[in-house]
């Protein structure tokens, strides 16, 4: 039934002017749409919809993440503009931060400025 419709991803924030500075400022996300219900953003062709909630308690796990070509390049660039990456106790991260499954896929992680968990994944060739 929705194996051919496209997803449209969610990002709860507090700060809609805040977010629209990372989102759009620091990532490169294009703008779509500016409501008072959603920032709406295209995000490599998923439509992502920034939206303004009373309160948030972040979850501790991944919820939005970007398949990238080269992990390095891209996690150097968000250091560049001002990102920390994210480091978790008991996992072999590389001194940039990056974690290397036993599948060869490399993984990064950071937060948006409320504290919602992003990553960056580089997949390993098939």
């Amino acid at each position: 039934m929705l194996g051919t419709a496209r997803i449209v991803a969610f990002a709860p924030v507090t700060d809609v002017d805040r977010a629209r500075a990372f989102y759009i400022g620091v990532l490169g996300l294009r703008m779509v749409e500016d409501t008072p219900f959603a920032l709406v953003c295209d995000a490599g062709g998923t439509i992502l919809r920034i939206t303004p909630v009373g309160e948030l308690s972040p979850q501790p796990f991944t919820v939005l993440g970007w398949a990238v070509d080269d992990i390095v390049a891209t996690s150097l660039a968000l250091v560049d503009a001002g990102v920390e990456l994210l480091r978790f106790e008991g996992m072999d991260q590389d001194e940039l931060g990056v974690w290397t499954t036993p599948g060869g896929e490399r993984i990064a992680w950071f937060n948006d400025p409320d504290g919602n968990v992003l990553s960056l994944s580089q997949h390993a060739p098939s």
